[in-house]
């Protein structure tokens, strides 16, 4: 039976009516699920909506109930998020756990291995990219419905639950001795950070590349919400602004602002402040998480289970470009010791 039969049978059943499911495709990329668009008719309405399906096999281990509510969590919100329409877990007639999401048109996302993408409008992306991450980390997430499944840590052990996971992935998945990720991680555990100013929802990867904007300067989606959990704010602005994200550029963070510009936007927009012991640690830690999902996707793509090309690129160019990162980074923080 073809996926869009098994679209159809499932939207019939409980939409109570006949689904008619047309212009199904397949999205390329996407590490932790199968992405699709397609539009369903039903008693004449047409809804633009997108499947996310999680595949045979997965690079990065998601729990698909806890993207669905991250999405439920800032839908409607004033960020730019879309819908989450229904989570089915057992598979239903899709035989796979999947969730459906409501789809936003017109816009593109720019990758992160090619040129910079925002021109004259890079200024004002750069406010929103900010801006909108700055309110994540101000929401409560104990008000939200992500906190039904997310686990809550505790303000001091926010820095160890991400390490102790990230470190986790490298040693599982690495191919072959990585001295500079480690001698980052041994720095990083015993130079722990000051404790969480407060918890919030962590996106867990928000980047360039994980956004919608119109080409005129507007972003109008946030996606890719498969990480997110509750933490230290400070890991989603470390990410952020990682310099893989940056195009070789050195006077704008994510190819958009200058850095002091980025973080003030972000100060304004959370009502946090920026601990630079505290931020000069996540940022070291961004660069080793990171390393750890480039050494998967090498894993991966070694073991054919995916033949993305991506995946190649990921595991060779990237990461000999993260360990230059790492050692930059590390022998910078050594040399205030």
């Amino acid at each position: 039976m073809s996926l869009q039969t098994q679209l159809e049978a499932y939207l019939t059943r409980t939409l109570g009516a006949q689904a008619v499911v047309t212009d199904l495709s397949r999205i390329p990329g996407g590490a932790s699920r199968e992405t699709y668009r397609f539009d369903v008719e039903v008693g004449g309405e047409l809804k633009r909506l997108i499947l996310r399906r999680d595949p045979v096999g997965s690079l990065i281990d998601t729990d698909r109930r806890l993207e669905f509510l991250a999405f439920r969590s800032f839908f409607g919100s004033g960020l730019p998020v879309p819908e989450a329409v229904a989570l089915e877990e057992e598979g239903a007639e899709l035989e796979r756990p999947f969730f459906i999401m409501g789809r936003i048109d017109g816009g593109k996302a720019q990758s992160p291995f090619t040129l910079p993408p925002y021109g004259e409008h890079a200024e004002a992306i750069g406010q929103q990219f900010y801006s909108h991450l700055g309110a994540i980390a101000a929401a409560a997430p104990a008000t939200l419905p992500i906190a039904d499944v997310a686990p809550i840590p505790a303000l001091d052990g926010c820095w160890k639950k991400e390490l102790d996971y990230w470190e986790g992935v490298i040693n599982e998945d690495e191919q072959h001795p990585q001295p500079i990720v480690r001698a980052c991680i041994r720095r990083l555990r015993a130079n722990p950070p000051p404790p969480a100013q407060k918890l919030s929802v962590v996106h867990g990867d928000y980047r360039t590349g994980n956004f919608m904007h119109d080409g005129a300067g507007k972003i109008i989606a946030l996606l890719d919400w498969e990480m997110a959990h509750i933490g230290d704010p400070l890991e989603d602005l470390g990410w952020a602004m990682e310099p893989l994200w940056c195009y070789g550029e050195t006077d704008r963070v994510s190819g958009m602002v200058p850095r002091a510009q980025a973080i003030a936007i972000w100060e304004q927009a959370s009502g946090l402040t920026v601990d630079p012991v505290a931020f000069a640690w996540w940022e070291l830690f961004a660069s080793v998480k990171g390393q750890a999902i480039w050494t998967s996707a090498a894993k991966e793509y070694r073991a054919g289970g995916f033949k993305d090309p991506v995946l190649a690129l990921s595991g060779w160019y990237t990461a000999r470009r993260q360990d230059v990162i790492l050692a930059d980074r590390l022998a910078a923080l050594e040399a205030l010791s």
